[in-house]
């Protein structure tokens, strides 16, 4: 395992520390409607700077609760993509799935990530070309080729409308997928892609915080991954369509159609 992921994992389990600790005791506030960051996401996104910083002083920093811009900087050589606290909104109910998310992008190509899930202690970690693990073991996408035997997760955005293309597309996999869920923290579908237990996820409202550490995940354990419409992902617009085969990406991306 490499610096960069070590340090990865280390300051997710900080962070992981930090909101173990504040559950049940923070104030909630909103960014926007259905939007809410409490005390934990800021102490959690401290904790996870001043490690990575530490050990890497040099690179960039983009944290979703102190950012700047919603996309790494464009002359970077390595960025830290940070989400402190990805399910925001189960984290406050005190529904158990939520996650830290840590990546490391160079020059907009992420090359390592961690996605931690504090509550059950389970720490998914990947680097480019050195396959996709959970805590020690390593970890495969399933083989699901056709929609009717895929279980698909979907995240929608904050302010999702009626009749929105989120909604519809939502609606059209739940008839032909064998399921769909909607489970609340877009790192930890995108880790659950990566270790088989999903067969994919879509999502058309994400930021780069939310998918940098789970697309890498989902690569290194042998999935697809790819924006809507058969585009090439782009970290920068992450319309993300995540298949464990590709015969299962063309299938959902044939339902899904272009935006």
């Amino acid at each position: 395992m490499s610096s960069y992921l070590t340090t990865c994992e280390k300051a997710a389990r900080a962070a992981g520390e930090v909101l173990n600790h504040w559950r049940g005791k923070f104030s909630v506030r909103e960014k926007g409607r259905a939007d809410l960051v409490t005390d934990a996401d800021l102490a959690a996104q401290k904790a996870i700077a001043e490690i990575l910083l530490a050990d890497f002083p040099d690179f960039d920093f983009l944290g979703e609760e102190s950012q700047a811009s919603e996309r790494p900087p464009a002359d970077s050589p390595f960025c830290w993509i940070v989400d402190p606290l990805d399910g925001t909104t189960n984290y406050v109910h005190g529904l158990p799935n939520y996650s830290v998310s840590i990546a490391l992008a160079e020059a907009g190509t992420v090359i390592a990530g961690v996605v931690y899930d504090p509550v059950f202690d389970r720490c998914f970690k990947a680097e480019k070309g050195q396959g996709a693990y959970l805590n020690d073991e390593k970890i495969e996408v399933s083989a699901a080729q056709s929609l009717d035997e895929a279980l698909i997760a979907s995240s929608f955005a904050a302010s999702v409308q009626p009749g929105s293309k989120e909604i519809d597309d939502f609606i059209k996999i739940l008839t032909q997928s064998q399921g769909i869920r909607r489970l609340g923290s877009a790192a930890l579908n995108l880790a659950y892609v990566a270790s088989g237990c999903l067969d994919g996820y879509m999502a058309f409202s994400n930021k780069a915080w939310d998918v940098a550490a789970g697309v890498i995940l989902v690569q290194e354990a042998g999935g697809t991954v790819q924006g809507y419409g058969n585009r090439p992902f782009d970290l920068n617009a992450p319309k993300i369509v995540a298949t464990g085969t590709p015969q299962l990406q063309e299938a959902l991306q044939a339902q899904l159609g272009d935006i």
